[in-house]
């Protein structure tokens, strides 16, 4: 039994990287790509969002001296190049796909409209946005939040490395413990770093609830598509 009939798949970029220190690892893309086709043949409609962290990430290149827009601009273009990859991966297993970009870049993809995202999405075409929000000073995960209420997502499922929302780091505290459920107000309040401050306040005032998942483990995307309870649900 689907729990979710749309959803928008939010990924990092860093995950891309696999065991590599830097770029995109074939192996982990390819997962992903199955992963995703596993949800798709189920009917479920797919929109990506994909970061740029393996390539280039605005903000650490403003700490560095680049100018903080045209870091965000590099970090722009780092997202189209992995939402390319993706697209890739997915036509080569014949699963068939999109990618739509938020500033005008034909012919490598289409230029974004919320009515051809929907139109793609109903027709069984996954649909990759990239390129972010097409402005500096928005996280990839604030894009995310804007195209999953933008084409009326059931929820965001965030796919991570580690499987759910912790009272700590649990990379870098062992008694951290798991949430199954938590709220936006509680994320806030304890100052959980789910994602930035405006990407989970836009979430909370659309009603677009999160789960957090670790999208690494083959099968978890079909088990959270399917409801079972893995990762965290982050609900209003």
């Amino acid at each position: 039994m689907l729990q979710y009939k749309r959803v928008l798949l939010k990924l990092s970029g860093e995950s891309l990287m696999g065991e590599q220190q830097y770029g995109i690892d074939s192996q982990r893309l390819n997962d992903y790509a199955e992963q995703i086709k596993e949800i798709v043949v189920q009917g479920v409609q797919v929109g990506i969002v994909i970061g740029g962290g393996n390539i280039f990430r605005g903000l650490s290149g403003a700490s560095k001296g680049f100018d903080r827009v045209k870091g965000d601009s590099m970090g722009m273009l780092a997202t189209v190049i992995n939402s390319l990859a993706l697209n890739s991966a997915l036509e080569a297993i014949n699963c068939k796909s999109r990618v739509l970009t938020a500033i005008r870049m034909e012919p490598i993809g289409e230029f974004y409209s919320k009515q051809k995202a929907v139109d793609y999405l109903e027709e069984g075409y996954v649909t990759i946005f990239s390129a972010g929000t097409g402005n500096p000073y928005f996280t990839t995960d604030t894009g995310s939040s804007l195209r999953g209420i933008e084409i009326e997502a059931d929820v965001m499922l965030k796919g991570t490395r580690v499987d759910g929302v912790y009272t700590a780091d649990p990379e870098k505290d062992p008694s951290a413990t798991k949430y199954d459920k938590i709220s936006f107000d509680e994320v806030y309040h304890k100052d959980l770093r789910v994602m930035d401050l405006t990407a989970t306040t836009m979430c909370k005032e659309n009603n677009l609830p999160i789960v957090v998942f670790d999208m690494d483990t083959k099968g978890n995307l079909l088990k959270v598509i399917n409801g079972e309870n893995i990762g965290t649900l982050v609900h209003v």
